[in-house]
């Protein structure tokens, strides 16, 4: 008798294989320990070979789970591309899942998204928000199908970028506090290395006051006269404190945005949907 394996075994599966971290799995997939303990245990039962080792240095997938990996993408996007039937009759349907600061949730995406409405209205988009350094990390990790981030001169080779966006780095200080004072920088990121790069390259050597996770909260620390801060011109922009600060002369590198995804999920029709139409 054929076995049938249910989608959301398979989805919980795939989440594992790619965190290998059951807590995390479970927490984010909004399952109990032991209810994913047990989907995995029912799923190497019926596929009869161990897919995931729980060793000492942490689980890993066995060459069974690697292969059984393969199947289980294959099987939901064929269920997807069922789902959504034929894009020139239906129109596609599904959860596209995107990730975006909130300064880029604010300023791109409603550009960045229209045509994908006003093309597939059927189309359920889940936005996230959060720190632009870790952007890419829940890219790769497959936690969203795609993000708008900065793109480092080094791109991982597991992702493609389409730039939609290019903006200043700009230097920038309390309107009543004095220049002098210490900086505020990213705690990670692109800008953070920007600005490094920038101190080594005019010889400052700085006292560094505060390491903010967000450049909206660099901001209100840089506004409250914290220090002096280092932040994408688009982001300056956009912030309720912007009359609060004031910029500094600085020649730093521009920071290029772009729309970025996974290079194996292009060929899945909401992902390619997004990446092949143009705002």
């Amino acid at each position: 008798m054929a076995v049938t394996l249910e989608h959301r075994e398979l989805e919980l599966f795939l989440h594992l294989a790619r965190t290998l971290n059951y807590g995390r799995t479970s927490l984010e997939c909004h399952v109990s320990a032991a209810t994913l303990t047990r989907t995995i245990q029912r799923l190497e039962t019926r596929v009869g070979a161990q897919l995931l080792d729980r060793g000492p240095r942490g689980v890993v997938l066995t060459a069974e789970g690697r292969r059984f990996t393969t199947y289980a993408e294959q099987a939901l996007e064929l269920w997807a591309d069922y789902r959504s039937g034929s894009a020139e009759t239906a129109g596609l349907s599904g959860e596209l899942r995107i990730f975006a600061t909130v300064t880029a949730c604010q300023t791109l995406l409603p550009d960045l998204l229209a045509p994908l409405r006003a093309e597939h209205p059927q189309i359920r988009l889940d936005i996230r928000t959060g720190d632009a350094a870790a952007a890419l990390a829940r890219l790769d990790e497959g936690e969203v199908d795609a993000a708008v981030a900065g793109i480092p001169k080094r791109l991982p080779q597991t992702l493609v970028s389409r730039p939609v966006a290019v903006t200043d780095l700009v230097l920038v200080k309390a309107r009543e506090g004095s220049s002098d004072g210490p900086y505020v920088v990213p705690a990670r990121g692109l800008v953070r290395e920007a600005a490094f790069r920038w101190f080594r390259k005019t010889g400052v050597k700085p006292a560094i006051a505060a390491e903010p996770d967000g450049h909206e909260a660099l901001l209100a620390l840089v506004a409250l006269g914290c220090g002096t801060g280092v932040v994408p011109r688009l982001v300056l922009e956009s912030s309720a404190v912007r009359d609060q600060l004031v910029e500094l002369p600085a020649d730093l590198e521009p920071l290029t945005i772009g729309l970025c995804a996974r290079r194996a999920d292009l060929h899945r029709p909401l992902v390619a949907a997004l990446w092949d139409l143009r705002p």
